[in-house]
């Protein structure tokens, strides 16, 4: 059974960095893509990261793009973000999400079928 743990949230002032991780167990294969999302309250939930498994395409909302770096490193199976110049519109909870596919079965657009339990991200002013 496929589990994420996240991990890495906390308290920064604005223009500080964080970096969050998400250990995934349970996979005997490479996902065909994992994605940060992040939400804060009276917020609907935003994807903040996404990154395919086979090729490391990247993709990013635009209000993080040049200051947050999503990464993974297949051999241990953990996805991290890096959040750098923290904002305080970046307060949310942040979760790590994982498609059920493999790289070789995947195609098309991303379908999350596990979630991490979040960890959240505060950032004052």
């Amino acid at each position: 059974q496929v589990q994420l743990l996240n991990s890495g949230g906390g308290s920064v002032q604005a223009g500080g960095s964080l970096k969050l991780s998400c250990v995934a167990s349970g996979y005997t294969y490479r996902s065909y893509c994992m994605a940060w999302f992040r939400q804060a309250p009276g917020k609907e939930r935003e994807v903040v990261a996404t990154i395919f498994g086979s090729h490391g395409r990247t993709t990013y909302v635009e209000s993080v793009k040049g200051r947050f770096t999503i990464s993974l490193d297949n051999a241990e199976k953990v996805l991290y973000l890096q959040m750098n110049s923290l904002k305080s519109e970046d307060t949310a909870t942040y979760v790590c999400a994982a498609d059920a596919r493999s790289v070789l079965s995947g195609s098309g657009a991303c379908d999350f079928d596990y979630w991490g339990q979040g960890t959240q991200v505060t950032v004052s002013s």
